[in-house]
């Protein structure tokens, strides 16, 4: 396990400029917007505006993302092999055509059958599109730079701009459905897309990668020695572990907001509260990693992130204040468990191009953001699962009544299942090395 970047042999020309952070930093005003409001909204969409029923509606949020478990690989095959020079012009296509996409996306007819077909067609495209950018966008820090610290650096901007990406869309978007309905939703986040694709590319221009070869193996070959890696793979396991916990709270925000605080305008609040912390705290846990270790912070952060989610099982019981402050926990807790991650992939697909000789870092990031998007579309699917089982009852206007034990079951499924969630991918953690 790596603790330092003077150990890495750190070129003056690894360092690199704040134009090139905060260009790629800015690329996550696409990612944090597309991975919150679909998330946040689709959900809702289909269990209380187009009748669709809780179970349902969750494997219908579920199909189009898990699509990406096969084709993000693809993706970053395909960028393993045409090279680094790649990266940019896939992410700047990719992009665009996503925000033309989710702008399209909460259009569709209101009838459940003709609703619920056009959300999954639109969804399936949207995921399709996102992984073009989403793969390369991934890759890039370990092209950028050979510097192990410069990458946590990196990945700061990026977790700050994440954050503040997701506190506006997510934190917005609710709004926008209120004043204008679901359309002005599409056009708003496709908007935020097209911004945050455009910044990245431009951005970045000008660095060469530190990594310029090619691979020269089949998918299938670079599939298999990237599952081989064992310091990846118990990585990539904690880490849909907890994008599966983050999609399950994100999902319940709504919810909560309705049935438990029974106030629909609380969404909003709850959503700043849980993202909000990381634009404070994220640069004090680049501290942690620069002193101590990313692994040791992973750990920690994580453990801030459980404790906080099973208080707000009590607090949501109190009342809103109690509610804020206890998420405003989780987000200190989540910024940490976005950080460390992230900034640890780039280390370990670096550290295999120099073992091996070929550029595999597309295929890890591919197999990568394949399973954050599996864990962020399991989340709410595990999320309508735990609403079923309490009983949740859909409707086409919001206007259902819920019983006692629906309404335990949202507040469960929002608190006590992502604490556990979390605190099991601690166990694959433990062993990464």
């Amino acid at each position: 396990m790596m603790s330092g970047g003077a150990a890495n042999g750190v070129r003056a020309d690894d360092v690199l400029p704040t134009r090139v952070r905060a260009g790629y930093g800015l690329g996550s005003v696409a990612t944090g917007s597309f991975g919150a409001v679909p998330g946040l909204l689709l959900l809702p969409l289909l269990t209380d505006n187009l009748g669709v029923a809780a179970w349902l509606a969750g494997l219908l949020v579920l199909l189009p993302k898990a699509w990406d478990v096969i084709f993000n690989p693809i993706v970053g095959g395909l960028g393993d092999r045409r090279g680094a020079s790649s990266r940019r012009p896939f992410l700047l296509r990719g992009g665009l055509t996503l925000a033309v996409l989710f702008a399209l996306l909460f259009v569709g007819p209101s009838s459940t059958t003709a609703g619920a077909i056009w959300v999954v067609v639109l969804y399936f495209a949207c995921a399709s599109a996102y992984a073009f950018f989403q793969v390369p966008y991934m890759a890039l820090p370990a092209e950028l730079t050979s510097s192990y610290d410069e990458r946590t650096r990196l990945m700061t901007w990026r977790v700050a701009v994440l954050a503040l990406a997701i506190l506006v869309s997510g934190g917005l978007a609710p709004v926008v459905r209120d004043a204008v309905g679901y359309w002005g939703v599409g056009l708003f986040v496709g908007a935020l897309i097209a911004v945050g694709t455009l910044a990245s590319w431009r951005g970045t221009a000008g660095v060469t990668p530190r990594v310029t070869t090619s691979s020269v193996g089949s998918l299938r070959e670079q599939l298999r020695v990237v599952s081989a890696n064992r310091a990846f793979r118990n990585l990539v396991c904690t880490w849909i572990i907890q994008a599966l916990a983050t999609g399950a709270m994100l999902a319940g925000v709504d919810y909560v907001a309705r049935w438990v605080l029974e106030d629909d305008g609380a969404a909003t609040v709850l959503f700043v509260c849980f993202v909000g912390p990381a634009l404070l705290v994220t640069p004090l846990w680049q501290r942690f990693a620069e002193r101590r270790d990313k692994r040791q912070g992973y750990v920690v952060a994580s453990l801030v992130f459980a404790v906080g989610a099973v208080t707000t099982w009590w607090a949501s019981n109190v009342g809103m204040a109690a509610t804020a402050l206890t998420l405003a926990v989780v987000g200190v807790g989540y910024a940490g468990i976005q950080l460390f991650p992230m900034a640890m992939l780039p280390d370990v697909a670096a550290d295999d191009a120099t073992a091996s000789g070929e550029n595999r870092i597309g295929t890890f990031t591919g197999v990568w953001t394949a399973g954050e998007t599996l864990g962020l579309a399991l989340g709410p699917f595990l999320y309508a699962a735990v609403l079923a089982l309490g009983g949740y009852a859909p409707s086409t206007g919001g206007g259902a009544t819920q019983t006692g034990q629906a309404i335990t079951a949202v507040a469960l499924g929002f608190t006590v299942m992502p604490a556990v969630l979390v605190v099991v991918s601690l166990l694959f953690l433990r062993r990464y090395r």
